[in-house]
């Protein structure tokens, strides 16, 4: 079971689906943080340089699932800027 579950089921148009999908790719070449409009709420994240992405486009009869999938380690995240930390202090 996960630490944390948030989601969002909805309908909306076309150009709103493309405007969420827009402001999380604008958000996601800035510095790092993401905040992500779910229902009633915002989720900010911190989102490393790499990422595991992942696809998937499925039809079955006349319905048609398209996901997009974001993966990271928040334990490599927090492990890498303690090790820049330590460097820089012994730098």
């Amino acid at each position: 079971m996960p630490d944390v579950k948030v989601e969002r089921k909805s309908s909306m148009t076309r150009a709103e689906a493309a405007e969420w999908i827009a402001d999380v790719g604008k958000a996601l070449s800035g510095e790092g943080t993401v905040s992500i409009r779910l229902a009633d709420t915002t989720v900010d994240v911190k989102v490393p340089e790499h990422v595991r992405f992942e696809a998937e486009l499925e039809v079955d009869g006349d319905e048609v699932e398209l996901e997009i999938e974001l993966k990271w380690s928040t334990a490599r995240t927090v492990a890498k800027a303690a090790a820049h930390k330590n460097g820089a202090a012994g730098a």
